[in-house]
């Protein structure tokens, strides 16, 4: 064991359970309402909306899986840098419109929102149940990041009790903060985890360098073909196309999760998110820097240096970036970095398991379950429902293979996405029915998963085959074109045989602010 780096490790993480907390009492409001438990009372400002969309969408898993993706499959690795890019415009143009609808009618669910604007609970329903399936492999994922790292301070992780008491340990701590402090706790960890992250990042993308001898002695250690996407040859546009709809489908999927509407409903205001997004790029130059690391730990043989081997055999690609930090840095600031990708994970796990809960709450237990239940009991039931997410998170890693989270979290993205139609065109028209967009929504939804499962739900790319061209390209997206067709199709009928639903709770001077 990494003594030392364990008692950094640790000292930091005590920290940022005392601030969970503390936060408990930071903007106090009553916090027997859902608004001020899952959403810190819609009054977080400038700074702090930065901070908790940044460490909202910038996981612990992101610091873990993309030097991964680079170390193992190269240049594709880098379709994170552009996404990120792509969805800030998209970002601005969209959700400030839901936060001035979504305050005006007190919705805290993208699912309130549609149901509302539609008069339709059952359409309500298919997105909120979407929104909890996408996220539960999420908040997986993000233990899998602690898992990591705290297997490479020396713990035995996967191997018996001891092994997982410090993943339990972690659990516990992130249920009893959530629990208590609701999205106050995450929105005032994300300061300290941005910052620590920062520090990481820019620390290893100077001194790692100047120690192997420069970035050009670091790519001249890079095959040609893992610096460049392969060529569009005979037809077949190959990872071209892959690459560019794996970014667009990524960007459009990343701003519908339930936890990033939670975050941007947790804003003070309309211009308070859009003074954020446009400085939130910041995260995409760090993002840029976090992938160049695998090429960094390629070019370092980082896998195949004894003291790492058996973290590789265990943990394969994954541990690119906790091994760079291993062999190049002293045993204290590998505690800082590692604290870094820890603290990472708690807190979009905590705005993750906040935002499953609030869907369930409101769009079944409300909806369906106890349609009168008062205030404190319906956030005493979210609270519960948030226990009850991450205790299932928890067991997903105990008990079944860490692919298998990977693999499920591959088909979240493809569901989420599924819920564009109704949200996204919700914001901006009312010409849809509700009875069209469900019946996209589960159309284009059945396709994705089938094309998904033709790889094992490994691979997350379909080989459409078009007028003797083959065209790769990322299966959320060729679903969501799908699900937009028959949406469109079923809705023309719809109108046509006069059996559309106008009634809308909303109006047109509630999108305005």
């Amino acid at each position: 064991m990494n003594v030392v780096a364990t008692l950094v490790f640790v000292t930091l993480f005590v920290f940022i359970t005392v601030l969970g907390f503390v936060s408990a009492h930071w903007k106090k409001g009553d916090m027997t309402h859902l608004h001020e438990w899952g959403l810190g009372g819609r009054r977080f400002g400038g700074w702090i909306t930065w901070f908790l969309i940044g460490g909202d969408l910038y996981t612990a898993y992101t610091f873990i899986a993309v030097p991964a993706l680079v170390f193992g499959a190269g240049a594709l690795g880098f379709f994170a840098v552009p996404y990120t890019v792509v969805i800030y415009p998209l970002v601005f143009a969209i959700l400030p419109r839901l936060w001035v609808v979504a305050r005006k009618h007190n919705y805290v669910t993208a699912s309130d929102f549609v149901a509302g604007r539609y008069n339709s609970p059952g359409l309500a329903l298919a997105i909120a149940v979407t929104g909890i399936v996408a996220t539960m492999p999420y908040i997986a994922l993000q233990l899998v990041g602690i898992q990591v790292v705290i297997g490479g301070l020396g713990f035995p992780t996967g191997h018996g009790l001891i092994g997982d008491l410090p993943l339990i340990i972690a659990f516990v701590i992130l249920a009893a903060f959530t629990y208590t402090s609701g999205l106050r706790a995450p929105a005032s960890i994300a300061v300290v985890k941005d910052l620590l992250v920062y520090i990481t990042i820019i620390a290893m993308i100077v001194i790692i360098p100047i120690k192997m001898g420069g970035f050009g002695h670091i790519f001249a250690a890079i095959p040609k073909d893992h610096l460049l996407l392969p060529p569009i040859k005979d037809g077949n546009t190959g990872m071209i196309s892959f690459y560019t709809t794996l970014a667009f489908g990524s960007a459009l999927a990343l701003m519908l999760y339930p936890h990033a509407t939670t975050a941007v409903l947790a804003a003070k205001g309309p211009n308070t998110l859009r003074r954020n997004w446009v400085f939130l790029p910041a995260y995409s130059f760090v993002l840029g820097l976090i992938a160049m690391l695998g090429y960094v730990a390629y070019a370092a043989g980082i896998d195949k240096l004894p003291e790492l081997a058996p973290y590789f055999a265990q943990y394969k690609a994954q541990f690119a970036m906790p091994g760079l930090l291993l062999h190049f840095f002293p045993s204290w600031f590998v505690g800082v970095g590692f604290a870094a990708v820890a603290i990472g994970a708690l807190v979009p796990a905590a705005i993750m398991s906040i935002a499953a809960a609030n869907l369930f709450t409101r769009n079944i237990y409300k909806a369906y379950i106890n349609p009168t239940c008062s205030v404190a009991q319906e956030t005493s039931m979210a609270k519960l429902f948030s226990l009850v997410v991450k205790f299932g998170a928890l067991l997903f890693i105990l008990f079944l293979p860490m692919t298998y989270a990977i693999q499920l979290q591959l088909l979240g993205g493809i569901l989420i996405l599924q819920t564009f139609p109704a949200i996204v065109s919700g914001i901006y028209t009312r010409w849809f029915d509700s009875k069209a967009l469900l019946l996209g929504w589960a159309i284009g939804l059945g396709w994705g998963v089938w094309a998904a499962s033709l790889t094992g739900f490994q691979k997350s790319a379909y080989a459409l085959h078009l007028g003797g061209m083959v065209i790769p390209a990322y299966i959320g997206l060729y679903a969501l074109v799908l699900n937009f067709v028959v949406a469109i199709i079923a809705n023309l009928v719809i109108r046509q045989l006069g059996m559309g639903n106008n009634t809308d709770a909303t109006a047109a001077a509630d999108y305005a602010g």
